[in-house]
């Protein structure tokens, strides 16, 4: 079973160190995010990435998204930041807003389920930026098993998933909602899921900047 830390203690500094070398090892940690737990691997380690896919039982068709501690991260996963993403970070980051960018060929095919692109987002999870500062990107697929509810609680990832993962970081229980809203912008602007972020905001934000928010 793996073991289960606290983020919720004065001993967060021993808790990364910890996480560090887990994930240098290719292993799997449970992470709370803005709604619930997520599964967190290094998006560079091509073995660990193919690991969430089994655990999940996860299509190969569908990319993963990555979790980073602070905009200078970006850089590390994609080929360049048009200028469409721009005003959405400015606004929208910290915050459940994933933005879809050109990847970085040197990414795991498996990461970008061969499409070419990666969706990043900035969490508005103080403890967890800390955490993505402090190790580098992870990724941030939900904790659960395809088709089933995302898990919201250290207990209920334990519960569920205690054999696959290597490391779980309690920080009490998300407050669930509406998954992260994900936006393309390497073309035209376009809305691939709308979630936390209500298209009408993220419209009416981009026709300030000129931008417009295809159909």
């Amino acid at each position: 079973m793996p073991t289960v830390l606290s983020l919720l203690s004065e001993h967060c500094r021993e808790t990364f160190a910890r996480v560090a070398e887990v994930i240098r090892a290719g292993g799997i940690v449970a992470v709370p995010t803005e709604s619930s737990y997520g599964l967190a691997v290094s998006p560079f380690h091509d073995e660990a990435v193919n690991r969430i896919f089994t655990i999940k039982g996860r299509a190969g068709d569908k990319p993963i998204l990555v979790l980073i501690g602070d905009r200078a991260q970006v850089h590390s996963l994609v080929v360049t930041v048009p200028l469409a993403a721009e005003p959405l970070m400015v606004n929208f980051w910290p915050g459940p807003l994933t933005i879809v960018m050109d990847a970085l060929p040197s990414l795991p095919q498996a990461l970008t389920a061969g499409t070419g692109s990666i969706g990043v987002r900035l969490p508005s999870v103080p403890v967890l930026c800390d955490l993505l500062r402090e190790v580098g990107p992870l990724t941030g697929t939900s904790a659960n098993r395809a088709g089933e509810q995302p898990l919201a609680t250290a207990h209920q990832v334990l519960s569920g998933l205690g054999g696959h993962v290597d490391l779980i970081l309690d920080s009490g229980g998300t407050p669930g909602g509406l998954p992260s809203t994900v936006l393309d912008v390497r073309a035209s602007v376009r809305l691939l899921r709308e979630g936390a972020v209500p298209r009408t905001v993220i419209a009416s934000v981009l026709e300030g900047f000129g931008v417009q928010l295809s159909p």
